[in-house]
């Protein structure tokens, strides 16, 4: 087994505790696509009674989710617990007044890996963009799957094989260490969903490129949003200085109209937990068979 990108969990918690006081300027993207995930909403006509964000980061979605359904409960479940400090927001002294009724958010720090959950407890199961930091995309939508309720509804956001493809290029002309981590295939994970017994799995898949002025801004947002390479195969030490230029020099090949592009392949999901499957049995046709 090839174990080169096998993500270090205690070097990815350590890189968003790092990022979560500056991740809400540099996270552009996050946004965006938690955007369109909503937007899909419009066209699926369910409300749950408890909501859980997995991987909520600051809070951009959490809080779009209780505007949405402002009478549900929402778990907001994230590894690194300064994204938390981060998303939890003062509570204004009307909204404590007993009478009033609001929705309620609560913050658990856990891996969505292995959720610390009971069985059958959500309603809706909410990810965006952290799908891509689990070692293991196929127990984790076992987890998911196991939290969900009969009839619940499982949606996502997460990044495909095509993402960071420029830097990916400008890194491999340099040595062969892992740089950029692995990002799944949308036609393997709609075979996971299915493995996994969910049922009408939707997928579909789009391209968005930010542009940057060097790859100095690339980076930087990079380790602004906690994406440092925190696989098993990256190099120990720094990159020389000859490398870094050599990798420099191959992504100034790819400039377009003045810009360095940055490819994202994003891939968005849903499916629902089926309802147990009952059986009916009707005692005439016992009688008649008798007979």
């Amino acid at each position: 087994m090839n174990y080169d990108h096998i993500l270090d969990k205690r070097q990815l918690r350590h890189a968003f505790e790092r990022a979560a006081a500056g991740y809400d300027r540099a996270a552009v993207l996050q946004r965006e696509v938690c955007d369109r995930m909503l937007s899909r909403l419009d066209y699926i006509k369910y409300t749950p009674n408890l909501i859980l964000d997995a991987g909520s980061g600051t809070g951009y979605g959490s809080r779009k989710l209780t505007m949405r359904y402002p009478t549900t409960e929402l778990l907001a479940v994230d590894i690194a617990l300064t994204m938390h400090f981060q998303a939890r927001p003062p509570i204004p002294w009307w909204k404590r007044l007993p009478l009033v009724r609001r929705n309620q958010t609560n913050y658990l720090c856990g891996d969505i890996e292995l959720l610390p959950l009971k069985d059958a407890c959500v309603g809706l199961v909410w990810s965006n963009l952290a799908l891509q930091w689990c070692n293991d995309m196929n127990h984790t939508f076992s987890e998911v799957r196991r939290v969900l309720q009969p009839g619940g509804l499982f949606m996502f956001s997460t990044f495909g094989p095509d993402t960071l493809k420029e830097l990916r290029q400008a890194f491999r002309s340099v040595d062969n260490y892992s740089h950029i981590n692995r990002f799944t295939d949308m036609h393997d994970i709609g075979d996971m969903l299915v493995h996994n017994g969910f049922a009408t799995p939707v997928m579909d898949m789009e391209y968005i490129t930010l542009t940057y002025d060097d790859v100095i801004g690339v980076m930087r947002d990079l380790r602004a949003i906690g994406a440092h390479n925190v696989t098993q195969g990256r190099s120990r030490g720094l990159t020389g200085k000859t490398g870094w230029q050599k990798a420099v020099n191959h992504y100034e090949t790819l400039r377009i109209e003045g810009k360095l592009p940055a490819t994202f392949e994003v891939v968005y999901g849903h499916a629902w937990k089926p309802q147990p499957r009952k059986i009916i049995i009707n005692p005439e046709a016992g009688r008649q068979a008798k007979k």
